[in-house]
């Protein structure tokens, strides 16, 4: 049975299921879903998820599952990218805590912010000030990483890649100079280049 994901084409969060699917080449079924257009607060997709947030993965068989990064390692299961090893996956896992905790609430923040006219009142230059400030320290913590390990699975991708990749290739949207970060600029450039990647707006044709 194909799952379906639904989820919003510019979201960041929304981009990392469909992105391993693309990645692992396997099937799914994308369903646009965006709290701009109040999709997710309809009757029909709160009964799914109460939360009122997207992605959320319908498996067919009466199984959802939400929060991103839960669905990737659901998802990620049996593929190269969730390590089998004990320390290994707690350091993936571990990077992808980073990533909601430190990252997402900045970077991602920010951006939605800046990109989003409906966002302006709420952009104060308080609030604009202590995302650049929060997130540019948590991409100074990725660059150090990254000037040793090519990957924030050491030697190899994996989830905790595909969790930091979106919002941190979409950060300059929201005002982050990428410029002084070239570890983090040649990490791009290596997700990028992985075979089967596809970009923030791909979803796979219709059946």
């Amino acid at each position: 049975m194909v799952p379906t994901i639904h989820g919003m084409l510019d979201s960041g969060n929304c981009y990392k299921p469909r992105l391993l699917m693309a990645l692992t080449d396997r099937p799914f079924r994308h369903v646009e879903t965006s709290t701009r257009d109040g999709t997710t607060r309809t009757a029909e997709f709160l009964a799914k998820n109460p939360a009122g947030q997207c992605p959320l993965l319908d498996l067919g068989d009466g199984r959802l599952l939400a929060e991103s990064n839960a669905i990737l390692v659901y998802l990620g299961e049996g593929t190269p990218f969730l390590p089998t090893e004990p320390f290994e996956r707690a350091q993936m896992l571990r990077w992808m805590f980073f990533e909601q905790n430190a990252h997402e609430g900045s970077v991602a923040v920010r951006r939605s912010l800046t990109v989003y006219p409906e966002r302006a009142s709420a952009a104060t230059p308080e609030r604009m000030a202590l995302t650049l400030a929060n997130g540019t320290a948590a991409l100074t913590v990725m660059e150090r990483h990254l000037a040793e390990y090519p990957f924030f699975g050491g030697d190899r991708p994996s989830l905790a890649d595909i969790a930091l990749y979106p919002y941190t290739a979409s950060a300059p949207e929201g005002g982050f100079d990428l410029t002084p970060l070239p570890a983090v600029r040649a990490w791009i450039a290596a997700i990028e280049a992985l075979p089967g990647f596809r970009p923030r707006d791909w979803v796979p044709p219709a059946p």
